[in-house]
Order: structure tokens, then C-alpha cells, then sequence
């Protein structure tokens, strides 16, 4: 196996220091990392340049800033040219970063979901129609923006359709460029304490830790992810995150499936158990 991680913006022939202690487990267990160029890939074309600094090789995960699904199509494709190839394809990375993708497989288990094509208005009322009244939580294909929740995140009501527009257009506001795929509304349901992130290696969760955003609250004991087992193994998934809050009713649900490659771990887990789980077979014991 390989980690391909991005390069310092200043210093490009070395990993960014967000993923140095990564690349320090990595290297230490004897697994080789390679530096690609992240704002090249980006950028758009064919992507040949963003790899320039990959050695062919085989089997590489890669450890790095969110990208959009086609850049990661890009990628996979300008590593394949080198004889590099992605432990996760192009349609695996999709169907894990997109909700579209996911929700299907996992709707017994997460909120109730609607969504659009684009960002037009008049898609956006329908979706609220198909929802029905009630509140619900705005977000796009691969993001919300729940640290601007009442102005950009939090519908009260999706049948109030002047307060929603108004919500989802800050939303789009905010989002920019960045705005993936169209809008999607989830139902609001009320949790309870922080959200757990679980780390999922050929279908098998290998990893429970803290979410990136509360590092310091870790999961409770009792959390089992094994109810989404069934789930993870539809979706056929190399190396997948599912983040689980509890609801008010004591139920843990699942808020959202990424991709692993472009998942945050929490400064309360050790880079060298993130780097272990990638390592483990599917016949070797799970880490939970």
C-alpha cells in the first residue's frame, strides 16, 4: 500500500503539516507516502501534473483535502497513466461523497432526505413539497453549513416556502463555488451529545473515535456500530466514514457515510491507529 497525501503549499516536495503525523505512522510501519499537488489538481485538466511526484506503484489510498468527484475521477485516472491504482475507484469515491450516492441503502437509518438537481427555486419548493411540513436541515450534495445554522442550515418549517427560499439562498450564497450537485433537505430529528465517527476498512468498522469537531468527547461505551454493517457492505465501500449521533429517543442514527480518504480524524486519535485499521486485512480481527 501506499498514502498519497497533498504537499505543503510553500514547500510542495514535502506532505502539508495537517497530515505530517499520518505520514510519520505510515512511514515508520514501512508503508511508502507519496506528495501530489493539490491545488494542480484542482485547477482542472487531465491531472498529470498533480502526480508528477508519484512513483508507479500498485495499491495507494489517498489521504487529503476534499475533492470534487470529477477532480477525483481526474486523479485516479492520471495515477492509473503511472500504474498507481486507487484502492477506492472514482464511483466508489462518489457513491460515498455524495448523499445521493448513500442514501438509498441507509434510509432506514437516517433522516428522511429529499433533493434537486441544481439550485433553481422552483426544484427547490417541490423538494420541500415532497418532504412535507415540519422542520428540516439544509445542506448540498456533499456539505451543510451548520456553523451558520439558523441563517443557512435550520428550516423551523419547509411549508413556510418564503423563509426556506431565503435560507437556501444564504446557503448557496455561502457555498460558492464550492456548491455541489443541488440542494438536499433532511428531516430535522433532535440528538443528543456529540456525533461519533466510524472508520470502515473493506466493509468492516475498524475504528470508533471521537468526531473532528468535538475531539475532546469521546463515544460513549455502549456505542456499537455493527447495525450498520448490512449498509456498509451494499455500498461496497474500500474505506468509508459513518458519523452517528444519538437521538433524543436513546437511538443512534446515522447523520452521514464520506468517503475515508477525505475524512478528518480527531486530534484525540493517534495517527498510527488511523494508519493500522487502513492496514488490516479483511480477514484480520476488527478494532471494535
Amino acid at each position: 500500500m501506499m498514502v498519497l497525501v497533498p504537499g505543503d503549499v510553500v514547500r510542495p516536495r514535502r506532505p502539508d503539516e495537517h497530515f505530517a503525523g499520518e505520514v510519520q505512522a505510515a512511514r515508520a510501519a514501512g508503508i511508502d507516502v507519496a506528495v501530489i499537488d493539490h491545488d494542480a489538481l484542482v485547477r482542472g485538466g487531465p491531472g498529470d501534473a498533480a502526480v508528477a511526484r508519484v512513483p508507479a506503484g500498485d495499491d495507494a489510498v489517498y489521504r487529503g483535502w476534499m475533492v470534487r468527484a470529477e477532480r477525483y475521477e481526474a486523479l485516479a485516472q492520471a495515477l492509473a497513466r503511472r500504474g498507481v491504482t486507487l484502492r477506492t475507484d472514482a464511483a466508489r469515491y462518489r457513491r460515498a461523497h455524495e448523499l445521493p450516492g448513500w442514501y438509498a441503502a441507509a434510509e432506514a437509518h437516517t433522516p428522511a432526505s429529499v433533493w434537486t438537481t441544481g439550485d433553481g427555486r422552483d426544484d427547490f419548493l417541490a423538494a420541500c413539497a415532497r418532504l412535507g411540513d415540519g422542520a428540516a436541515v439544509l445542506r448540498d450534495y456533499t456539505k451543510s453549513m451548520k456553523h451558520h445554522w439558523h441563517e443557512a442550515a435550520y428550516l423551523p418549517d419547509v411549508a413556510d416556502h418564503e423563509h426556506a427560499w431565503r435560507v437556501a439562498s444564504r446557503f448557496r450564497q455561502l457555498r460558492d463555488d464550492e456548491f455541489t450537485g443541488g440542494f438536499v433537505l433532511r428531516r430535522f430529528e433532535r440528538f443528543t451529545g456529540a456525533e461519533a465517527r466510524t472508520w470502515w476498512v473493506g466493509g468492516v468498522c475498524r475504528l470508533v473515535t471521537a468526531h473532528p469537531d468535538t475531539p475532546a468527547q469521546l463515544p460513549p461505551a455502549d456505542l456499537d456500530p455493527g447495525f450498520l454493517a448490512p449498509v456498509l457492505h451494499a455500498l461496497d465501500l474500500p474505506f468509508a466514514t459513518a458519523d452517528l449521533a444519538r437521538r433524543d429517543d436513546g437511538r443512534w442514527r446515522l447523520v452521514e457515510i464520506g468517503d475515508g480518504q477525505v475524512s478528518d480524524r480527531p486530534r484525540s486519535t493517534g495517527p498510527e491507529q488511523l494508519i493500522t485499521a487502513l492496514g488490516t486485512g479483511p480477514g484480520e480481527e476488527s478494532a471494535v
